[in-house]
């Protein structure tokens, strides 16, 4: 799949979507987060905003990516009428071509799947390179599918966050895994219904 089929592709997602007003953010992000002194943040496929928002409303600066435009333009308006258009910067970018610049404290990658081409360990990599020293890198991935999710090919497989760690292959010597599990919780749909799904979440510290 090109760049301009990938772009059509999550365009089509989010267009698809009815805006939010008030997007949550992630469980596994602010269960991670908070406590931890604000800093400068990059959310690599931000979607529509909620852990962008929720990131700068701790004091967090917050450089926002995602390949759709659509996202990206929603979580701007989102941004400037919850009062957090200084610390908030919405990027569209498309991971597969570039790496957004810049030296953070923090870089979270919650869901990161995608049908279209995307070197995610690379991207991983980039992520975690990306960290000052002291900095973590937070990657949420699905380890199950719930009933409204895009993908529902019943033989996706999910790696397990050792697996994810295991192909960034990071120097253990500058890198240290904090968090490789794959707990279980009730999320709720963009229709409102819920179900129980798990998350595989990975938590990767850079040495001070």
């Amino acid at each position: 799949m090109s760049t301009t089929d990938a772009l059509a592709f999550w365009d089509d997602v989010y267009a698809a979507r009815p805006p939010a007003g008030d997007p949550r953010p992630n469980a596994r992000l602010t269960e991670t987060v908070t406590g931890l002194p604000a800093g400068d943040a990059l959310d690599l496929g931000c979607g529509e905003g909620g852990d962008a928002l929720w990131l700068a409303g701790q004091g967090w600066r917050v450089t926002a990516t995602d390949i759709s435009a659509v996202a990206v333009e929603r979580l701007a308006s989102l941004a400037r009428s919850h009062g957090l258009g200084d610390r908030v910067t919405p990027v569209r970018a498309d991971l597969h071509t570039s790496f957004p610049p810049g030296a953070f404290d923090l870089v979270c990658a919650h869901y990161l799947h995608t049908p279209c081409a995307l070197d995610r360990a690379t991207v991983l990599r980039s992520a975690a390179h990306a960290l000052r020293p002291g900095g973590r890198l937070l990657v949420v991935d699905h380890g199950s599918a719930a009933p409204w999710s895009w993908d529902q090919d019943p033989d996706t497989r999910y790696p397990s966050p050792r697996e994810v760690a295991a192909g960034i292959e990071l120097d253990p010597a500058t890198w240290t895994v904090e968090r490789a599990d794959a707990p279980r919780r009730i999320a709720t749909g963009p229709d409102g219904r819920t179900a129980e799904v798990t998350d595989h979440v990975l938590l990767i510290r850079r040495a001070a």
